[in-house]
């Protein structure tokens, strides 16, 4: 079925922003074989900051998942640019990479995650279930609080 995944995205009512454009010296993703790098992707949407401040002092857990949430539809934002517009070409979310800026006692960093994890398998369905690494950090740039890299295999 063509355009499955953007019908499913639609389904969802689910709108991606643009895939953000570098604010540094680096590329947004990297095609290497069938498999796709995105760089951190923060919670910018089509260019306006959000969710800036720490998780456990000036966010709550559900804001800081909102926040990975909208890092999850920036790394779909990118994946889709790097597969020229074809969502359908990827075969499985890999990996994703979370940082998120928080106090230094926090502990519930996978509750934050989850708002990445939990979007890609409503888009991606079973091919949505990847690996990931959550990791809190005293910083972000920007004072973003979260921050997703990720690893999609594509056909």
């Amino acid at each position: 079925m063509a355009a499955r995944i953007e019908a499913r995205l639609a389904e969802l009512g689910i709108e991606l922003p643009d895939a953000p454009a570098p604010v540094a010296n680096y590329m947004p993703y990297v095609v290497a074989g069938n498999l796709v790098f995105i760089s951190g992707q923060v919670t910018l949407w089509n260019g306006e900051i959000n969710f800036v401040g720490k998780v456990g002092a000036d966010l709550s857990i559900e804001q800081g998942y909102d926040a990975a949430r909208m890092c999850g539809l920036n790394q779909i934002a990118q994946v889709r640019a790097a597969c020229n517009g074809d969502l359908d070409r990827v075969k499985k979310v890999v990996r994703l990479g979370a940082f998120v800026n928080c106090v230094a006692d926090f502990t519930d960093h996978p509750k934050v995650v989850n708002g990445a994890s939990d979007l890609m398998i409503e888009v991606f369905g079973d091919a949505g279930r990847c690996t990931r690494t959550n990791v809190g950090v005293p910083s972000l740039p920007l004072g973003f609080a979260v921050e997703i890299d990720g690893v999609f295999e594509i056909s």
